[in-house]
């Protein structure tokens, strides 16, 4: 100023609030009451690191699957600045790094809570994962051409019926 005074203003930080979301995930029905209890961990680890949790999202399904329609609404919503899992392989059994390399690109981040690995442990779980995907795919099928075949007789029993009336 004119008067020789000095005004110093501080810059207030604008930095945009971080939107936090937890996903747990269990592979299948029966583990599905851990889910309960994974979702609580993550959400006070969360509070542990001042994190405010805006969502928590829970999900039963298989690792190795990539449509989970949960999981990839929480990655494709960009409101989310940080996803919390309590392991890696609660993302994804394959490909975590490239998840959390195209989050990064988006200004956001993949955070894992537990990062003790046994590369024996992950390696059977892993091989174990694959052999249950296929065989629930191939009986899938097996099922299902037994339901249509089932179905054509059904209707193949119903036109000769209405051919003998």
């Amino acid at each position: 100023m004119d008067t020789g005074t000095l005004l110093v203003f501080e810059e207030e930080e604008q930095s945009s609030p971080q939107k936090v979301a937890v996903y747990a995930r269990v592979s299948s029905a029966e583990n599905k009451p851990n889910l309960d209890t994974q979702a609580e961990r993550l959400v006070n680890s969360c509070v542990a690191k001042g994190y405010q949790v805006a969502k928590v999202v829970k999900e039963v399904g298989s690792g190795i699957n990539d449509a989970r329609p949960k999981f990839l609404s929480l990655l494709e919503d960009a409101s989310v600045t940080i996803i919390v899992v309590e392991h890696k392989d609660r993302a994804s059994r394959f490909g975590v790094k490239y998840i959390d390399a195209l989050l990064r690109v988006q200004g956001r981040s993949l955070e894992v809570v537990n990062l003790s690995e046994n590369g024996t442990e992950d390696l059977f779980a892993d091989l174990t994962s694959i052999i249950y995907s296929f065989c629930a795919r191939l009986y899938g099928q097996r099922r299902a051409t037994r339901k249509t075949e089932t179905i054509v007789k059904q209707l193949q029993a119903k036109d000769e019926e209405s051919c003998n009336s």
